[in-house]
């Protein structure tokens, strides 16, 4: 799926979905929603992050950088974005993105569909990771290891579409 397309994704949930004061999206109570999903890459590993008890699905299950798609953004800024607030990593040292193929995640347990849009992002050097409250742990891992993980839902399908 191009960028022009996700957008316009976002801007139709964007005119029907409650928004938080600060202007983003609300999914809460959407049984739909579009996210990214990010894998951060140095050399020949990938980080895995382990979630915390403090976000709404999936804790405890290991997973990438993630995000709603909740503001009217270029998909590389949510990127810049997510990766600075969930792991202190800054663009400077980000030598590539690249998109995968978008697809749906219906999720029967919680009564959500993901729209899930796997972004790779090559890093020039490795950074010092800080954790936000979203994560309580991570791992560099080689990419065959993931199935090795309980991971969040279709992680590896995620991977494997990049």
């Amino acid at each position: 799926m191009k960028e022009q397309e996700i957008l316009k994704i976002i801007e139709k949930f964007y005119k029907k979905l409650p928004k938080f004061p600060d202007g983003r999206i609300d999914y809460s109570n959407s049984d739909i929603a579009p996210v990214i999903t990010v894998f951060v890459k140095y050399k020949d590993k990938i980080i895995l992050l382990k979630r915390s008890d403090k976000v709404g699905n999936y804790c405890g299950k290991w997973s990438t950088v993630t995000g709603f798609l909740d503001e009217l953004k270029p998909l590389h800024e949510k990127v810049f974005e997510e990766l600075e607030e969930e792991l202190g990593v800054e663009k400077s040292i980000i030598s590539s993105i690249l998109m995968g193929k978008s697809f749906k995640l219906i999720d029967k347990n919680i009564n959500k569909t993901w729209i899930i849009h796997p972004i790779l992002v090559e890093l020039q050097e490795m950074p010092k990771i800080k954790l936000d409250y979203e994560h309580i742990e991570f791992k560099w891992i080689k990419p065959e290891e993931l199935n090795n993980f309980d991971t969040v839902p279709k992680l590896e399908k995620s991977l494997k579409s990049i």
